[in-house]
Formats: structure tokens, sequence, C-alpha cells
């Protein structure tokens, strides 16, 4: 079944998430997706070890979404950076991004992604979390302050996209990239692979290939 299907004016595969880098991720793959964002409270949900959080607010973001779509399939994802077991989240200001990209500096980090993919009306619900390594190389003063200036860090966890300028922030990763732009983009194809809801004959063919 093309995932480009609807059942009764449903969508088959929703993103509940609004994402950009998310979005991209999926197109790169060449899935066929609606993008309905969850607005499930995520304050609602009490810090614990990050791998958990993660995951749980994964759940959540996808349940929400399922309630109201109980027939398609719904993947919902979180992802948080996490220095010496200090969880951070989105800067709120300068100040902030640059007190996290000063504890990120020369040291290793992880990124780790929680993510679910359910189905209501099949009673189906997978979720686990992917961990990354991160390596930052040492920043100088001017490096920081040229970063934050460029007001990429204020929507990303940890204050930097690494598929950004914040690349160049990156000295090298251990595990997965796309785990760290958002989600981990082999083990979602992988499950909704071996789950037949995508098939290899419904993902597009991109640049020829």
């Amino acid at each position: 079944m093309n995932t480009t299907e609807k059942k009764n004016n449903k969508p088959f595969l929703i993103l509940a998430s609004e994402s950009a880098r998310r979005r991209y991720l999926l197109k790169q793959a060449g899935i066929n997706f609606s993008v309905i964002p969850s607005n499930f409270d995520e304050n609602s949900i009490p810090v614990s070890a990050p791998g958990n959080y993660v995951t749980i607010l994964a759940e959540s973001k996808a349940k929400y979404i399922s309630d109201k779509y109980p027939d398609s399939w719904v993947i919902g994802a979180d992802t948080v950076v996490v220095i010496n077991g200090k969880i951070l989240g989105k800067p709120s200001s300068r100040d902030d991004a640059r007190i996290m990209l000063k504890d990120l500096s020369g040291q290793t980090h992880e990124v780790i992604t929680g993510y679910c993919i359910c189905c209501k009306a099949k009673e189906r619900s997978f979720s686990e979390s992917i961990i990354t390594k991160v390596l930052f190389k040492d920043l100088s003063e001017d490096e920081i302050e040229w970063y934050i200036h460029t007001k990429e860090p204020f929507d990303k966890a940890g204050g930097y996209a690494i598929q950004g300028l914040g690349t160049f922030l990156v000295k090298s990763i251990s595990g997965s990239y796309t785990n760290v732009v958002g989600l981990p983009v082999c083990e979602v194809i992988e499950f909704l692979i071996k789950e037949r809801i995508i098939g290899f004959d419904s993902i597009k063919r991109i640049n020829n290939y």
C-alpha cells in the first residue's frame, strides 16, 4: 500500500511534529506522510532519566494524535542533549545559549531521541530511545558569540544544529547522525518496513535512483 493513499479521507502516515528537521529527514528518505503537530502539554511529564523521559514524551505526542486519527499510523519524537547527566533543552535567550555552548565546549555529550510509532485501531505501539555521542571542539569566546548571534541555537536542543552552521562545532560523533538532527531514520524505516506500513515500492525514487 502506498503511503499516499488514505482511508476515509484520513492520512495513512502522520508525523506528529512541527519540526522542519524531522520533515526534511523523512522526505529525504522518500517517505510520503502528513504533518499534524501534537499539542500535547510536555510540561505535564515529570523529568526523569533522559532515555525514559524522551520516550514517554514521544509516546505521549504520538498517542495524542493517534486518538484523533485512530486508523492512521503516527510517528512521535522528542530529542534532548545530555551533558554530565544534565538535560539541556532549547535555550530561551542568548545568555542561556552561551552557557550551554560553554558547557559543551571540548566535551562529549549525548543526544538522545525517543520515538514512538503507533496505530490505535490496530492496537500497535512501538517505542525506544536512541543515543548518539557527540564530541565538540574547544570553542573560543569569539566562536560562541558569533554562533549565538546567528539565531540558529534558539529552537534546538542543546543550542546547536549539527546540520546547519553548527556543523563547525562538532569534532566527531559516535552513532546515528540523523538521530542528532532529530530522528533516527534507520530505526524508524526499519520498523515501518517490518510492520508492512511501507514497502520498497511505496518509497519515492529520489534523483532517479
